[in-house]
């Protein structure tokens, strides 16, 4: 059996929100343009749990939790000459890009706000807090993820 992992994937509430993920009830992650981040899609698995972050916002925080239910999915953005996550370098015989599907299990009551993370967490345990950290997607360690889980 897979040990389920825990995973951070911000969007901004203007460009994906919690709300229209709840409305939709499943979605592509898509138009991830960062390696590192891609690489740690890359390493979900089916059944992982996502904490869903509001960025770019007042305040910041963590807003509810998904699902990760699809895995290696060529992220069609790339191709797309009219999207702004297009990708000229990437081709479809090689696409660079992927993503995942995830689905909608529940929206916090309140939101957790970056504020409230950086007092319960280290930048060793939570590299959302980390000053100057910009990954889109980010690993969440066990133990923060029961405390997270809780608060949600």
């Amino acid at each position: 059996m897979i040990e389920e992992k825990f995973w951070l994937m911000k969007s901004e509430p203007d460009a994906y929100s919690i709300d229209t993920l709840k409305n939709d009830g499943v979605t592509l992650w898509d138009g991830i343009r960062n390696y590192q981040a891609r690489n740690f899609m890359r390493n979900m698995n089916k059944g992982d749990k996502v904490f869903f972050y509001h960025s770019n916002c007042k305040p910041p925080g963590i807003v509810g939790l998904m699902e990760v239910i699809d895995l290696n999915i060529v992220d069609p953005t790339q191709f797309d000459e009219d999207s702004k996550y297009f990708d000229p370098k990437s081709k479809s015989e090689n696409p660079i890009w992927d993503c995942v599907k995830v689905k909608f299990i529940s929206k916090s009551n309140n939101i957790i706000s970056l504020p409230e993370l950086k007092i319960l967490f280290s930048e060793d345990e939570l590299l959302v807090v980390k000053k100057g950290n910009r990954l889109s997607i980010v690993p969440v360690n066990n133990d923060v993820a029961k405390i997270l889980l809780e608060k949600i």
